[in-house]
């Protein structure tokens, strides 16, 4: 038995999980009036925020409106966006890209203004971007004013172990938001430096964790992207919605020597064509299956390259932006140039192969328009989030506005309102024993997970094969639980715990909707409910 010293309690005026645009955003924020605390399970720069691509949509340019871009997040949302928060996200916009702007960001320009790029499901151009790693840019411009920002402490390789609430310390009501009295008081975290599991007290905590899409075995997502945010409020208390609507993405780099990486869905705004392979003819197969072609939404797209790959026996498709001149490809896609030629392929004379790949969870903590969760004094913006904006699928560029948009919100609403320190929590009971034997457990049941998910619950689904994945779901939750009741936390044990937790949630909100709609295809109902509503779990 291993005995740790007792870590030390840290007090703070608002906790942040997650180092993303959202959680650095935020952090600015409240920085001024506030003293922050910034866990992230890696370095700074390791969430998803940092390999967006594509850029950020607002509305700027001559002859579009926000009733345009409302009307496109809505199209592609396929009837289940909330209209309040579509609008309400849309016209804080253009004020998200001054404010980045102010800070310093690099955006492309063209003639003296911001170049707009034009991306699947937009009907104008309206994508502000830095070339074709947008963020790439605004991650570092953020970490660099974060680093300096009085007022804000950096947590680095601290992973969320739990949140701490009234409820499961047994303490009275304590008086919030909520009927039951339920508050958030802080979390646990484990400290990999140190392997201690410390302590954090707070008045208000933000999970800003992005997404889940590790779930899956083919992903363009980072390590990071464990549903971590999602888990913990779920555990806590918090309802969670439209988890069913996990949207693949249709252009992953599909290459043996290289994982996740992402090829922009403007490379098709700039006129970019999916062709089947040389084997299967080599021609160009969007029109025949919806009216946009390559520019229909992702959804969409994703669904007709996986049809034509089983069609065909295939691995991959291909998308050609080589008929495009050679100087156009190097000034709007250098950094995905630079990528493929070190892999051999020159994307000004060649297409790239594609696959899809599980990219964002559209789903997540239920929260209303300043961020506000079902647990009083917690938070949740970003990916982690569902706020009704992305309904049945994500139109492009808006992720990263939505970042900043419910960042600022949650900010606004934490400063009005404020809320005292909270009564003395308990130390994190650390007295387990480690057993190194069931690290190999633990991977080979991540790796099981990952390719059922991928199998059974992927782009197309039937009652079957999510039958089938809960099944497998339950066995694992009950080794996973076996392991986190008598063994000392890993970081590794905490994220399969929390991915198994998502994997459920998503399979049950697959098996309540009985339609196809969006980013949800199933076999077994084929056709769209003509009265479509939001899949809420409640715990």
């Amino acid at each position: 038995m291993t005995n740790h010293p007792q870590p030390v309690l840290q007090d703070f005026d608002v906790l942040i999980v997650g180092s993303g645009l959202a959680g650095l955003s935020a952090a600015m924020h409240l920085a001024p009036t506030h003293r922050v605390a910034i866990l992230t399970k890696r370095s700074m720069s390791d969430g998803s925020s940092g390999w967006a691509q594509g850029g950020i949509a607002a509305v700027l340019g001559e002859g579009d409106s926000f009733a345009s871009h409302v009307d496109d997040t809505l199209v592609a949302g396929a009837g289940l966006s909330d209209p309040e928060a579509t609008r309400f996200v849309v016209e804080h916009a253009p004020e998200s890209i001054e404010w980045l702007r102010q800070l310093g960001v690099p955006f492309s320009q063209e003639g003296g203004h911001l170049h707009l790029t034009r991306e699947g499901g937009h009907s104008a151009r309206r994508i502000v971007h830095v070339t074709d790693a947008t963020g790439a840019a605004v991650q570092r411009t953020l970490i660099e004013h974060v680093r300096r920002t009085p007022n804000i402490s950096l947590f680095e390789h601290h992973t969320l172990v739990d949140l701490i609430t009234s409820e499961k310390l047994g303490l009275p009501e304590s008086g919030g938001a909520v009927a039951s009295g339920n508050r958030c008081l802080g979390l646990y975290a484990l400290d990999e430096k140190t392997d201690e599991v410390l302590t954090f007290r707070a008045p208000r905590t933000i999970l800003a964790t992005g997404g889940a899409g590790k779930v899956y075995l083919y992903t363009t997502n980072p390590d990071t992207a464990t549903g971590d945010g999602i888990a913990a409020a779920w555990r806590a208390g918090c309802r969670v919605t439209n988890m069913e609507f996990i949207q693949f993405h249709p252009t992953c780099l599909f290459h043996p020597s290289v994982k996740s990486y992402l090829i922009t869905e403007a490379v098709r705004g700039e006129g970019g064509r999916l062709l089947l392979p040389p084997s299967a003819g080599g021609t160009r197969f969007m029109p025949e299956h919806d009216p946009r072609a390559e520019l229909a939404p992702r959804d969409i797209v994703a669904r007709a390259i996986d049809f034509e790959m089983k069609k065909h026996g295939v691995d991959c498709v291909f998308l050609d932006i080589s008929h495009q001149p050679e100087a156009f490809i190097l000034e709007h896609f250098p950094n995905i140039h630079a990528r493929c030629l070190e892999l051999g392929i020159d994307i000004t004379k060649q297409p790239i192969p594609v696959v899809p790949a599980a990219h964002y969870t559209c789903g997540g903590i239920h929260t209303d328009l300043a961020g506000r969760t079902d647990l009083a004094g917690l938070h949740a913006i970003g990916e982690t989030a569902y706020t009704g904006l992305h309904g049945a699928n994500r139109l492009a560029s808006n992720s990263l506005l939505e970042c900043m948009v419910f960042a600022h919100a949650a900010a606004q609403d934490i400063r009005a309102h404020s809320m005292p320190l909270p009564p003395a929590v308990p130390a994190w009971d650390d007295s387990q024993v480690t057993d190194a034997d069931e690290s190999v457990v633990i991977s080979h049941n991540w790796e099981e997970l990952r390719r059922f998910m991928w199998d059974y619950v992927g782009i197309v689904r039937t009652n079957k094969r999510l039958e089938r994945a809960s099944h497998r779901i339950r066995l694992l939750q009950q080794e996973i639980q076996e392991f986190y009741s008598a063994f000392h936390v890993s970081r590794d044990l905490l994220e399969l715990r929390n991915l198994v937790q998502v994997a459920d949630l998503i399979v049950r909100s697959a098996q309540s909707r009985h339609e196809s709609r969006g980013l949800h295809f199933s076999r077994d109902y084929p056709g769209a409910d003509p009265n479509p509503r939001p899949t809420i779990l409640t715990p």
